[in-house]
């Protein structure tokens, strides 16, 4: 079986380890950018997709340049502590959760990808423009996206579509569906090099989804000397009136309207102003999704990660499930008698799961608690315990981990989706 994988992204370059790995070794991986360099800000790595990169043989290597994610910690706007919770190891779990550069972990997945199956597999310039298929192959044409020519043509029993939320593939599918969809807040995103808060492992959300911090530590080589370098996002609800932020990953932002909208944000333990006012620089970005689709499958073609299931950054989740989406998918090409039942198998397991996840973010996600502090005590509160019960704030959590795939029971029960043991 000859695979051809449009985007070398975290799914991408996943499912291109994933596959070599389940014995699946005639694959292309091809990127749209004339390099893979180290772009964007942190993301998190929750248990269940640590187990997969950890079954792929990827622990160590994200060990040496992640933060093992101690704590996550949730504060009101005045920064009052509502809960809190161990997270990876700390929390019963057999695998870490890891707080993560995004460009460290591409880098990290690329080199074992050129390691495993060689540089030629990785493909970069080639920006697909058109693709089809018949009973027999797909294809797909590609260009050099900068000049807009033709650089090269692919054939393939398989396309899987990896290139994100403004997938060309999903387009083509799909040509109906419009723009992703805005809930009317817009991200601003940076890291800061910093003393290290809290812990020096810790994750925190502050406010509520209208306006909010998020914030944790991504650099192990920043640990080992004394510091932090500090990923952190501040999103804002904006007016129902007002227009989409430029859909561009590397759009700048203004940093005055940033401190505008967080200079109440000086907690006991984080400065949240003067973080933004040290940060790089910051770049903005709508908050977006999609709604789900009746399939990811059209004959030789099917949609993995931000191309299949675009989501709120709620939870932590997006890349998590990419790197769950690969390795589902090449347990079943590797396992099912046909390529149709491997990738109707795949949809039948990965489209409801991923749909749930995406309803659940809307709703805000585990960060309901902090929705419901804000709803019972705008003021403040004495003692948490008067707003909010213990039980309350579990219920909340436990219930998000279970939709989202990672309830420390199951996932610790569950069997491993590597082919071979």
């Amino acid at each position: 079986m000859k695979v051809a994988i449009v985007g070398g992204g975290i799914g991408g370059l996943t499912l291109a380890l994933a596959l070599h790995d389940a014995g699946i070794e005639d694959l292309y991986v091809y990127e749209s950018a004339p390099t893979i360099k180290e772009l964007g800000v942190g993301i998190n790595i929750l248990p269940h997709a640590t187990r997969e990169l950890c079954e792929l043989g990827l622990l160590d290597d994200l060990y040496d340049v992640a933060i093992p994610t101690q704590e996550l910690v949730y504060y009101s706007k005045t920064g009052q502590r509502i809960w809190g919770e161990p997270r990876g190891l700390a929390a019963g779990y057999k695998w870490p959760q890891f707080s993560i550069h995004r460009g460290d972990l591409q880098l990290l997945l690329l080199r074992a990808a050129i390691k495993r199956l060689g540089e030629s597999r990785v493909i970069t310039g080639h920006h697909l423009a058109r693709f089809g298929q018949d009973a027999a192959t797909v294809w797909g044409e590609f260009l050099d996206k900068p000049g807009g020519t033709v650089v090269g043509r692919a054939e393939a029993d398989l396309m899987v579509a990896c290139d994100g939320v403004h997938s060309v593939i999903r387009r083509t599918l799909y040509p109906n569906e419009g723009p992703p969809k805005w809930n009317g807040v817009t991200m601003w995103r940076a890291v800061t090099e910093a003393k290290p808060f809290l812990t020096g492992k810790s994750m925190i959300m502050a406010g509520t989804f209208a306006r909010r911090v998020v914030v944790y530590p991504i650099s192990k080589k920043h640990a080992d000397r004394g510091m932090s370098l500090i990923n952190w996002v501040a999103e804002l609800k904006t007016a129902d009136d007002q227009p989409m932020p430029v859909q561009d990953w590397e759009f700048i932002a203004n940093r005055d309207e940033v401190l505008k909208a967080f200079g109440s944000f000086q907690f006991d333990f984080l400065d949240v102003p003067e973080m933004i006012r040290n940060a790089g620089t910051i770049y903005q970005y709508p908050m977006v999704d999609r709604d789900a689709l009746p399939t990811w499958v059209h004959g030789r073609v099917l949609l993995l990660g931000d191309a299949a299931h675009p989501m709120y950054p709620v939870g932590s989740n997006g890349a998590s499930q990419a790197i769950i989406d690969a390795r589902v998918l090449a347990r079943e090409l590797a396992l099912k008698p046909s390529m149709e039942e491997a990738l109707d198998a795949y949809d039948a397991v990965r489209r409801p799961a991923t749909a749930a996840v995406v309803a659940a973010n809307r709703k805000v996600g585990p960060e309901l608690c902090m929705e419901l502090v804000e709803e019972r005590a705008p003021n403040g509160f004495t003692k948490i315990e008067e707003i909010i019960s213990v039980a309350e704030l579990e219920e909340i959590s436990a219930r998000y981990k279970v939709t989202a795939g990672f309830d420390p029971a199951i996932l610790n029960g569950r069997e491993s989706l590597s082919v071979k043991r």
